[in-house]
């Protein structure tokens, strides 16, 4: 299910500002920036609260990563991330990481194909995409009907990025029967370009599940 739009070889950088802002880069855009970490943590706690083994897509800057296999229940957790660079920076940031955490080099969207169904306790879904790739509504759909909640154990949780508005981000919600949603401050950068001018204000974790 690999979409066409996903670049192969993309520019990817890692800045920090004099002020200590961190911002990582794919293409020119701001991929992910350390202000997050506290959402990414929060996020996990509520991914993981039954325990199990998880799944991640996009390995970012690692917060969620680090997080989800920290969490005292998880079993496994299997980050798919699919550019080396990203991997590479983030190695070398963490190298004594948790025994239980795998970092696999892979393209998320082909990799599902080959998770056996109903193996996945919880699924975090964040990575960086092109817009081509995020508007492109029958591919979500197709992906959403025909992998990801077929990899989910009845009763696994679904997270993805939190949204600033308070309503259900509407690409998830047709294919689960609950959302907890759960609301949190954020201090973003004043450079921060996808919080759409507002620096500061009140970040919504959804997490969805289909009842088991």
């Amino acid at each position: 299910m690999k979409h066409p739009a996903q670049p192969v070889d993309p520019d990817i950088a890692l800045r920090r500002s004099g002020e200590g802002e961190v911002t990582l880069y794919i293409d020119g855009s701001q991929a992910m920036q350390g202000w997050e970490e506290p959402l990414m943590r929060r996020s996990a706690e509520i991914l993981c609260r039954n325990g199990g083994s998880f799944l991640e897509c996009g390995l970012g800057l690692g917060f969620s990563a680090i997080a989800i296999a920290e969490q005292p229940k998880t079993v496994k957790h299997t980050v798919i991330e699919v550019y080396p660079e990203v991997i590479e920076q983030f190695e070398q940031k963490h190298p004594d990481r948790p025994a239980n955490l795998e970092i696999v080099r892979a393209d998320f969207f082909e990799y599902i194909e080959s998770v056996p169904t109903g193996t996945v306790d919880g699924l975090m879904l964040d990575p960086w995409l092109p817009r081509a790739m995020r508007d492109d509504a029958a591919w979500w759909d197709n992906l959403m009907r025909t992998q990801i909640t077929r990899i989910l154990r009845p009763g696994g949780f679904f997270m993805s990025f939190f949204v600033t508005e308070p309503k259900i981000e509407p690409r998830w919600e047709p294919y689960f029967d609950e959302v907890l949603i759960e609301r949190r401050p954020y201090a973003g950068y004043s450079t921060s370009s996808y919080l759409e001018g507002r620096p500061e204000g009140i970040a919504y974790l959804q997490c969805f599940t289909n009842r088991g």
